[in-house]
């Protein structure tokens, strides 16, 4: 050490996994390891109980894993309604569509952010995970042939913080730091792309989800807590960016009207309560989701676009799946194979679904494609939900010989 250099403070923690991120895909993969009864830390960089963007509603397979887990209960006492009907409106064409009862569902929810997060952040320690909350993760720490054994955390005047585990999961968003130090490559990626904006509103009558379509817009009504409703409103990233992202409120009114010009009456006599959010696009992708000693879930691993409806449901899904390959990985099964058949299930439920998404979001479509690609997209979840329940199963024993 050079003469007048002081030294630097470093302390080590050592876990059976840590979670970078604890949102909805983070402290899911958190609760779920520490059912299995390993020592898992959740970092956060964000405030406990804030906000996230987010328009929030839960499809088939989300309440499906939130029923499996014991929490479901827990999101209807929150206040948020049930769905019950789902209205779709095909330019001047309204079709409404029961919710059936599948899979031990007979309704969505779309709870706000601050509620579903802050009741999988209870799970998650109720599980004995630790949630550490405005804590950013600063690197990736590696042995000496490359492999991630860990993260480092920079405290108040310089302290290091080294935190090992034989696996580290990237569970920290579309800008993930993970993903980024560990140079995971693209396997899909999307052409489509929406810019949306949306705000809260009170006193406005909904049945059920609303999803208004027309051609090159397209908005919607999604129910949350205390009776307010998320309205959206979307159109392709180019038109957002020279035509919303100037003035997102006057860009709302205007996409709203062109989707249905008496649901934008119906949102203009209810009252706004919340400021005006906004995203400008980005194409999906699914990125590799494993590599030696990381691996990546929810949007760190795999982003469709916000029109499918779909990202929490996805992150609720892959968070399930990559926990049951790192239990697999932690006894007797290597930690390659385990992880690769994560890959794949992720993919295999995915895919389709991840097609049609790209395809509604380029806005490439008149009303009977897009018919026909949110045909594909109600097929696709019917099948997730269905391997979702199957999990519960026993596997079949084979036949003696």
């Amino acid at each position: 050490m050079k003469p007048g250099r002081t030294p630097q403070l470093r302390r080590v923690e050592r876990f059976d996994a840590i979670v970078v991120g604890a949102r909805v895909a983070g402290a899911s993969t958190a609760m779920l390891l520490a059912r299995q009864g390993l020592r898992v830390v959740a970092l956060e960089r964000s405030r406990e109980g804030s906000d996230a963007l987010s328009t929030h509603a839960l499809l088939r397979p989300g309440v499906v894993q939130l029923g499996r887990w014991g929490l479901l209960d827990e999101v209807a006492a929150s206040g948020a309604p049930p769905v019950r009907r789902t209205v779709i409106h095909y330019g001047d064409e309204v079709a409404a569509i029961d919710i059936a009862a599948r899979h031990g569902v007979d309704a969505f929810y779309a709870p706000r952010r601050t509620v579903l997060d802050a009741i999988l952040a209870r799970a998650a320690r109720a599980a004995g995970a630790e949630l550490r909350f405005g804590v950013p993760v600063t690197g990736l720490v590696r042995d000496d042939d490359g492999r991630v054994r860990g993260v480092e955390v920079r405290g108040a005047g310089g302290r290091r913080t080294e935190m090992h585990a034989p696996i580290t999961i990237g569970a920290d968003g579309r800008r993930s730091l993970v993903a980024t130090a560990v140079g995971a490559p693209d396997d899909w990626r999307g052409a489509g792309a929406g810019g949306v904006v949306y705000a809260y509103f009170a006193g406005l009558e909904v049945d059920g989800y609303e999803w208004l379509y027309r051609p090159h817009v397209s908005a919607a009504l999604i129910p949350t807590n205390g009776g307010e409703v998320n309205v959206s409103a979307t159109v392709p990233a180019a038109r957002f960016a020279h035509d919303v992202r100037p003035d997102v409120e006057r860009g709302f009114w205007r996409i709203l009207a062109e989707a249905d010009r008496e649901v934008a009456q119906r949102v203009a006599a209810a009252t706004r309560t919340s400021r005006w959010h906004s995203f400008a696009g980005q194409p999906g992708y699914h990125r590799r989701p494993f590599g030696p000693g990381w691996a990546l879930v929810g949007d760190a691993g795999s982003f469709m676009d916000p029109t499918g409806a779909h990202g929490i449901s996805s992150a609720l899904r892959d968070a399930e799946l990559l926990a049951r390959a790192i239990v697999r990985a932690h006894g007797a099964v290597g930690e390659g194979e385990a992880l690769a058949a994560y890959r794949r299930s992720r993919d295999d439920l995915s895919a389709r679904f991840f097609q049609a998404v790209d395809a509604v979001a380029s806005y490439r479509w008149d009303l009977a494609s897009l018919r026909a690609e949110l045909m594909a997209m109600s097929v696709e979840m019917g099948r997730e939900s269905e391997a979702l329940t199957l999990l519960d199963r026993p596997p079949a024993l084979r036949p003696a010989a």
